[in-house]
């Protein structure tokens, strides 16, 4: 909770919390998830990552946290964006795209009228253990820059971000947001000092400085 509210005091507009994943950090328990989703401002999201694929039980994760958006770290089952359409609304739905090359701008556009946002990632679904985020890696921002012109909803960059590298990856891919974790941390924790150099630069860009 100590962390969410540091992050939104600087700035955030979200706050992401991560139910079970196949690898990566920062995996929150269910409970928790619901506690912190409940204590957040009005006007900030609260993004469920989720790696679920069905529909019924990223349904029942969402009732059982209360949270107002949904982020899909995995692909989904066909079908499953309509479901959650038609049983939860009100509640945004975000889709990962994982970034591995060329066909990844495909996928994108397939899926990006069936959902409120895009979220570019650099994952990697095909491994035997899958990465879901979490990575510390970038990806090609070319790809990512094709996806933002060529889609309708908004596009959130994620993957690698630090303060030293995202003024670069604002310039290169104009996202509409970033989500960023890893990169803002110092041995396990929110680093309030990255944190805030994170949100200066992008200001930074917005201003048309160079940092």
């Amino acid at each position: 909770m100590a962390e969410a509210a540091l992050a939104i005091r600087h700035g955030a507009a979200a706050v992401g919390l991560v139910s079970a994943m196949p690898s990566g950090p920062g995996v929150i328990a269910e409970e928790t998830i619901a506690e912190i989703a409940a204590t957040v401002p009005s006007g900030v999201a609260t993004f469920l990552l989720t790696s679920r694929r069905d529909a019924e039980s990223i349904i029942a994760q969402q009732r059982r946290s209360g949270v107002n958006t949904l982020q899909l770290c995995d692909s989904v089952e066909p079908g499953c964006h309509a479901k959650l359409r038609a049983n939860l609304p009100g509640i945004a739905l975000v889709q990962v795209i994982h970034v591995t090359g060329p066909e990844s701008v495909d996928e994108a556009i397939a899926v990006a009228g069936e959902v409120d946002a895009l979220l570019l990632d650099s994952g990697n679904q095909k491994l035997a253990v899958k990465e879901l985020g979490g990575t510390w890696r970038t990806h090609d921002w070319r790809l990512s820059r094709q996806i933002v012109e060529a889609v309708r909803v908004p596009v959130f960059l994620a993957g690698g971000l630090t303060p030293d590298n995202v003024a670069a990856a604002v310039r290169e891919v104009r996202p509409f947001g970033l989500d960023v974790c890893s990169g803002l941390r110092t041995n396990g924790n929110l680093d309030e000092e990255k944190v805030k150099r994170f949100f200066a630069n992008i200001s930074a860009v917005g201003d048309g400085g160079n940092s």
